[in-house]
Formats: structure tokens, sequence, C-alpha cells
């Protein structure tokens, strides 16, 4: 007898605990997230993205010498090699920017292949380090029609970013914040990318593959791409009057609205705040007198009305704005910052490794006979 369709407890995992790590908690200690011990909202306002992303991939914050070290090594592996720039330019305008990061970092694996795992660390900073490039020389050329530079002499990963995209040094302002917003999305342990990546690299396959599975997966809408759906919503309204009503029309339609509450977080998102106030900042700094205000009044409402709180990604959205960004390379940023954290995970799996293979509860039919072809209908 079928058991037919049901609703399994655990579905999507949640609740379940599918490993161990000891890069990231989630909803525990300090504001809610911490990165190897150390509370999120202190390392936004103390450190750089580089120290972030040294601390995940080898353990512990970089000294002074060590950090000047790894920031000229990062610099050094921005270009694109001739083979994946040909690449990217055969890819059309109309391509999905997650398309091209996978795309990339498949590709880039064919030209520099991980022989073996002692070659895990040099992977990861090639990846970190290139994939701005790769974005916005994809973008430039299909969009603009112009071959960029990608040996920018910017100092850090996000102002490479912002460099290359508009082809001047950013305001200062805007590399601070595009610091802050890579070291908010580095690391969130076992999300739907990263356990991907980790799933990947329990069956011993190489970096490049378990970086494309996590952007492949990232590239879903209910994982990534909040942030955008966040902007187009945003950028409708001309007045906060004007986007209480439609909202609150959008609510009794029973409309999902993109930005809001957490699988884990149940009070807060610790990110939130943080470039919240950044956003603030961007908007006094660029002269808005709408997209902020619009923002604060959806947020506003959405806690009055289905007390949901506003995630990481929400104003994420005016900030990436404000700093002149393309809604469609809102994910594409979650990528670079993300892959530290990916990285990380995968060396972390292939420490002590098991290949992850789950069981399913079966609920179709039970054991029964093949019909001679003529009988089934």
């Amino acid at each position: 007898m079928a058991k037919g369709k049901q609703q399994l407890s655990g579905a999507g995992l949640r609740g379940q605990t599918a490993g161990a790590t000891a890069l990231c908690t989630v909803g525990k200690a300090g504001t809610g997230l911490t990165y190897r011990g150390y509370d999120i909202r202190d390392l936004a306002e103390q450190v750089s993205f580089e120290e972030v992303a040294y601390l995940l991939l080898k353990g512990e914050l970089p000294t002074a010498e060590a950090l000047d070290a790894y920031r000229v090594r990062l610099a050094g592996l921005r270009d694109l090699p001739a083979a994946l720039r040909e690449v990217l330019e055969r890819i059309p305008a109309s391509a999905h920017p997650m398309d091209v990061m996978r795309t990339g970092c498949s590709f880039l694996g064919t030209l520099e292949t991980e022989r073996d795992f002692s070659q895990q660390e040099a992977v990861a900073d090639r990846l970190l380090a290139i994939f701005p490039s790769i974005i916005t020389y994809w973008y430039r050329f299909s969009h603009d029609g112009q071959r960029i530079d990608c040996t920018t002499q910017a100092e850090s990963l996000g102002e490479h970013f912002l460099t290359c995209l508009h082809g001047k040094r950013p305001d200062p302002l805007h590399a601070t914040v595009m610091n802050v917003s890579l070291i908010l999305y580095a690391e969130h342990e076992f999300n739907a990318s990263t356990f991907t990546a980790r799933v990947c690299a329990s069956t011993l396959s190489d970096m490049h593959s378990c970086i494309t599975g996590a952007i492949g997966s990232l590239r879903g809408p209910l994982h990534g791409g909040a942030n955008e759906a966040a902007m187009e919503m945003l950028e409708r309204w001309e007045t906060a009057d004007q986007a209480e009503r439609e909202l609150l029309a959008r609510l009794e339609r029973k409309e999902k609205i993109m930005g809001f509450g957490h699988a884990i977080y149940r009070e807060f998102d610790p990110r939130n705040s943080v470039i919240k106030d950044w956003a603030k900042r961007l908007a006094d700094n660029v002269g808005d007198t709408t997209l902020y205000a619009v923002a604060e009044r959806v947020e506003a409402v959405m806690q009055r009305e289905k007390r949901l709180f506003a995630n990481a990604d929400f104003y994420h959205a005016p900030a990436y704005h404000f700093m002149g960004i393309p809604t469609k390379l809102f994910t594409p940023l979650f990528v670079m910052a993300r892959t530290s954290g990916w990285a990380a995970h995968v060396m972390e799996q292939r420490d002590n490794n098991r290949i992850i293979r789950p069981s399913a509860d079966y609920i179709g039919p039970e054991l029964r006979p093949v019909p001679p072809v003529e009988a089934r209908g």
C-alpha cells in the first residue's frame, strides 16, 4: 500500500545536525554569528576582508607581516588567463551573471587543475583573487564593449572589484562599505551552498568542482538573489507611503517578500544592523531622499504586520545601489565573499572525511510485479 505524499519530519534537513565545524556559529554565541570564535560585529568594525579570509582558511588572524604578504599574494593572482578571457567574451550580455561565475570557475579548473590537496590553499587564494576580475571583465565587455585591465593597484579585493567595474578608484567610503559587506557574507555555517561544497568535497573531488557546485546552489532564488529581489521591489516605489500601501496589498495577496526572516535566526539577523548603518551613510553620501526611507518603511511594516525581521540581504540592496553596482551583479558579490567560507569548509571536510551519503524515507508504492505492456493503463 502506497504511503502517498506527505510532509516528512525534518524536511529540508531543518533542525538536523549534518556534521561538525570549527569555522562558524550561527544563532548561538555573541551577537549571533561568529567566525572561529570572533563576533561578526567586532570583525566588521576592526579588520579587513583579507584578514577574515586568512582567518577562515588558515585558522587564525594574520600578523601585520603575514597580512601584508597575503595582500601582495592576492593582488598578484587577479589577472585572467587569455583562454578564460576568450571564454568570457563569448558569453552574451543576456546570460545570468551567476552562470558566468559558475562557468568561469569550472573553466579555470581545466586550466589550473588542482592535482592534489597540497595545492588547496593556493587554489582558494586564486579563486578569491580572480572572481572579481571574472565578473567585471564579462560585464564590461558584454555590456560596454570594453576589454578591461584586471591588474589594478587596488589594495583590497572590494576596491579591486569597484575599480574594475567603474574604471576608476572608488570613493573611500564605498571601498570601506564593500569591505564590510564581504566580511558579513564570508561564512554562514551549513547553508545550502556550503553543504553542497562539502558533499562534493566528501567524494574527494577537486576544489574547482566543489566551488562550482556551491555557485550552482547559490544561484537558486531560495538561497541567493534575495538582495536583487529586494532591490527590484524597493525601486518601484517613489515614497515611503506608497511603499506601505503597495506592500500591504502584496501581503494581502500572500506574496513572498524577499529579504525578511531566516532559517536559523529567530529574532534578528546580526548582520542586518551593521549593513543598515552603512547603507544610511551611503544614502547621506549620495544625497538620497527616497530609497533608504522606503527601505525603512518596508522594514517597519514587515515587523508590524508579520513579525518578520530584515535579514542581511535587505539593506545590502540599497547599499550596493548607492555604490553604482548593477542589480544583476549583487549575487556574484556574494560569491566573491563566500568563496572564503566555501573553501575553508572544503578543506575542513577533507581533514576528517567520510563521504556524505544520507538515507531517504521512501514514500512510493510497495513492491509490485511488472505488468505486461498490454495490461498497463
